[in-house]
Formats: C-alpha cells, structure tokens, sequence
C-alpha cells in the first residue's frame, strides 16, 4: 500500500489526525446503516441515537484523564449507579433544594475519587485492584440504600396542564380545551430537554480537551503517563497530577449517572446497566485513541469513539438484529473497528517515517 500523503487529499489530511482512523471508521459505519436502514437517517432516529452515545462521550471523557497516566478506573460504574439515589435522598428525604442537592451528590463523587487515587497514588495498589473494590462497594452500597427498589427521580415528573385552542372549524372558531405535558426548567436542564445530555457531552469535551491540550494541568497528566519518574524529577508533583485525576473521573460517572435518572424520570438499582456503561466508556476512550499503557490520548477521540458505539449499537437495533445476538455482533463489530483502526495508524506512522 503507497504511503498516506497530506498532499493526497482529504483523506489523508482526515487520517493524519491523531482521531482519524477511527474518524473514517465511523463515517464508513454511518454510510452502511444509511444504505441499509431507511429510517437511519431520519431526525427520529437521531433524536433515539443521542441517549446512545452521549453519556459514553462523558465518561470517555474522563477516563481518558486516568488512563493517559497508564491507570484506569473502574469504579464510574458505581458513581453512576450511587449518585442518583443520593441525590434523591438529598432532596425527597433531606429537603434540599434540587441543585444543591445534584451538587453534594457529586461532590461525595469526588470524594470517591479523591479515595481512589490515595490509594493508587499514595499506598501504591493497582487502580485496576482499588477500583475495582471500589465498583462493587459501591454497587453494595447502593443495593443497600434503595433496598433494591426504583424510585421517582426528584423534579423529573411530568406536568400535565390545560389551555384553551382555537379550531376554525366551516369559518367559525371553536375554542377547545388541550392537555399539554410539560417538565420543569431543571428536568429540561439535566437531562430531560432533547439535546440537554449532548450539551453536556460536548461541553465536557471542549473544556477537557483544552485543560488536556493547553494547560498544565494536562501537560502534566501527560507528561506523568509517559515518565513518572522523569516526572517527578522534573518538579511535577506526580501523586497530586494522579488524585485529581481520578477525582475527575469519578465525578464523570456520577454526572452521568444523574443525567440519565432524570432522562429516564426513574433511579433504577441496576448492578448490570450500570457495569455495561462502565465498559461503554472505557472503550469509547480506546476506541478513540487513547493508549492502554498510558502517555497519550485525546478527549474529541473519546467523543468520536462514543459516536461509533452509539452509531453501532442503534444501527443493529433498527436493523432488526435479535437481542440474544446484539451483543456478539457489537463486539465483534468493536473487534474489527479497533484492527482497521491500529492498521491505519501503522500505515501513517510508515508514511511519516518514510
């Protein structure tokens, strides 16, 4: 195969970027759903495709700060699930306004984070080992708290109100009464409002990309990931980079985990949903570049690699493809993305290096 060229034209350019393969990838994917599916592209479906992907994007997002260090966290799958139910417990047991309330929970997220990087950063254990503790605990926790029952999400109830419409009906008006359904500002807000969870998600991702890109911050993060003891010797406060980090991530999951009680208006004690979407965000961030041992990665990838989840995932769906297989066919479907993915990126660094 010739060497990629930025001369070469788009493609090349497209390829050239660190986001490129997978870029390709995804569009590839998109074209064959369109060309099978003919409700693929519709505004319906996009409208079903952004609960899909958005939530991944967020918790790729801050995965991606844990593991461009070479650790990984997996203990988002319990902030997502824990968060919610402390939130409603914060506002329909305690009384606290709904912000306020959204905001302590997360802030306990924190503090979830700020334990798990103590004990990777400070005492020295595995992440995989403390967060994978700190998954189950949490799960444990949740189960106990809700004693395994659904509840209502705090000011995600739907209101139905009356207004009088005026029909013209053979020239002469009739006024008739309709039942409109409304959901408060702070619903619309939070996760409820069409597009609100794709606001977040691509909020999350600018900012984070720039704090990754343009700050210390991030060029600390990646400086730890690449060297932690060229790091260190540098006056990099290592351990500190490290905490934060994980802190970072840990309040992702439990945003997430927000978000989606209030889309869904329901808090559901799901040890499985939440494990799912755990493993979603994680390959959201590899899918979209970001290394396994650490020393690079990107949030737009993340976001890119959430896109093709969600792409996949809604296309199989609208494809017909029966649940006892959805899965097979999405890991496999991973499987082959990730292995264009790595060839391409061996083809470019070829071409550069040539």
């Amino acid at each position: 195969m010739p060497p990629l060229r930025g001369e070469d034209g788009l493609l090349s350019r497209v390829l050239a970027l660190r986001e490129g393969s997978i870029i390709v990838v995804t569009v590839v994917v998109a074209i064959y759903f369109a060309l099978n599916t003919s409700s693929f592209f519709t505004s319906a479906n996009f409208k079903t495709l952004l609960p899909y992907f958005a939530p991944f994007a967020i918790l790729g997002a801050g995965e991606v700060f844990v593991m461009i260090l070479g650790e990984i966290d997996l203990s988002i799958g319990g902030t997502y699930l824990l968060a919610p139910y402390l939130f409603y417990k914060l506002s329909s047991t305690v009384g606290l306004p709904l912000v306020p309330a959204v905001i302590v929970a997360l802030i306990a997220c924190m503090a979830v984070g700020l334990i798990n990087g103590f004990f990777t950063a400070i005492v020295g254990i595995s992440s995989f080992v403390v967060t994978l503790g700190m998954l189950f605990a949490l799960e444990g926790l949740t189960l106990v708290i809700s004693h395994g029952e659904p509840v209502e999400t705090p000011g995600a109830q739907v209101h139905a109100t009356t207004r009088e419409v005026t029909h013209v009906v053979n020239g002469v008006q009739i006024h008739l009464p309709e039942q409109v359904n409304h959901i408060s500002t702070f619903a619309k807000i939070f996760g409820a409002g069409i597009y609100s969870e794709l606001i977040w998600a691509l909020v999350i991702v600018i900012v984070l990309q720039v704090v990754l890109t343009f700050t210390r911050w991030g060029l600390h993060t990646v400086a730890v990931g690449s060297n932690k003891l060229g790091a260190g010797e540098a006056g990099v406060h290592v351990k500190l980079v490290m905490i934060r980090n994980f802190v970072l991530c840990a309040t992702a999951g439990g945003l997430v985990g927000i978000l989606e009680a209030v889309r869904s208006s329901s808090v559901q004690p799901d040890t499985a949903g939440a494990n799912e979407i755990l493993f979603y965000g994680i390959s959201a961030a590899v899918i979209g570049g970001t290394l396994l041992a650490g020393g690079s990665g990107t949030v737009v990838g993340a976001l890119i690699g959430a896109l093709f989840l969600g792409i996949l995932k809604d296309g199989l769906i609208l494809q017909g493809v029966n649940a006892n297989y959805l899965l097979l066919y999405l890991g496999l479907s991973i499987i082959i993305a990730m292995t264009v993915n790595v060839y391409v990126q061996r083809v470019r660094r070829g071409s550069h290096s040539a």
